[in-house]
């Protein structure tokens, strides 16, 4: 099967804007642009993930594949099916086959069901017929799977620990057999050597059943462990797309390269003596983006084209792309 074939996700266009109202009248004065014109494709049982700071418009991004917030442009394509064009009743017959495992644990689970009773609940929405002990026996299947005990499956999500509490997250997205698997930065929540755990327990299922997933972080070396794919997100937009690998080896957009030089290094004399890129200011608000790169006003290599014209995502070498005006004469290519 060829890689066009085997593609499971394909956004193409996707914009959303929120409006931004004032008064009692809810009179319209403009609009936050959450995310603004972005495309990529997703090939079944591989990792993209989307890089960026808070508030880039990578969980706006998820949320929007799900339906969950409106889009205002684009095309959202599930096995060919578009998403957007869809009646409810076409949606409702499709949503399970997506499903998202959310940031917080504890606020994704309902405090009043016990992690066995959130798992039997997704089952019995199946539309299939199942026998109580038919849904007990799946249920305690899944949450074995994802390494909980039956024990654990007798408890409530304020029983847990933060690590468990995504343990049962994870089941129940497993519960509807889904064929993608959008993790809204799935351990950014937890402790450091709980996230390994998690990380690994999310590569053994994909191996193990083939899964499919977008993986949404802020953080670049948990993205470095499962991501084939990387997408770094600024204001909105991909400024960099290349491997989990050439983000570290070859990082070419400016913005990349300050996000890595942010992450510790653990030996302290090379952490004493490495070059850091210090951004000057904020970023700009969504509300009102800059004209031209949306990262000219932070970027120490921005020249007149930067403030005036959009940077195309070009291809720099084999899938590697940036959208930068400068990155052949300012940033060394690093080719892997």
């Amino acid at each position: 099967m060829d890689a066009q074939n085997n593609i499971i996700l394909s956004v193409q266009g996707l914009k959303v804007h929120f409006p931004l109202t004032k008064g009692i009248a809810k009179k319209q004065i403009g609009y936050v642009r959450a995310v603004e014109n972005i495309s990529f494709d997703v090939e079944r049982g591989k990792t993209v993930g989307i890089v960026g700071e808070s508030g880039c418009g990578k969980t706006t991004t998820g949320k929007a594949i799900l339906r969950m917030v409106k889009a205002t442009e684009g095309s959202i394509y599930l096995n060919g099916q578009n998403l957007l064009t869809m009646t409810p009743r076409e949606h409702d017959q499709i949503k399970r086959k997506v499903q998202m495992i959310f940031q917080d644990p504890y606020g994704s689970l309902d405090p009043r069901q016990k992690a066995s009773s959130i798992i039997r609940e997704i089952l019995r929405e199946d539309g299939a017929h199942h026998t109580a002990k038919e849904l007990d026996d799946e249920a305690l299947r899944l949450l074995t799977m994802v390494g909980l005990s039956e024990e654990i499956g007798e408890r409530y999500p304020h029983e847990m620990s933060g690590g468990q509490r995504q343990r049962v997250g994870i089941a129940r997205a497993l519960a509807c057999n889904p064929e993608l698997i959008i993790c809204d930065e799935p351990v950014s929540a937890l402790d450091v050597s709980i996230q390994a755990q998690i990380i690994n327990l999310l590569t053994r299922l994909q191996k193990e059943l083939g899964l499919t997933y977008l993986f949404i972080a802020h953080d670049l070396a948990v993205v470095r462990h499962i991501a084939d794919t990387v997408y770094v997100m600024y204001l909105g937009q991909f400024v960099e797309k290349m491997s989990s690998d050439e983000m570290f080896s070859s990082p070419l957009h400016p913005y990349t390269k300050a996000l890595l030089s942010a992450i510790p290094v653990v030996d302290c004399e090379v952490e004493k003596t490495r070059k850091r890129i210090e951004l000057s200011g904020e970023v700009p608000s969504p509300i009102n983006c800059p004209s031209g790169c949306p990262f000219h006003p932070r970027c120490p290599y921005a020249t007149d084209i930067c403030r005036e014209k959009m940077p195309d995502r070009e291809v720099a070498f084999g899938d590697h792309e940036v959208a930068c005006h400068h990155y052949k004469e300012l940033l060394p290519v690093k080719q892997p």
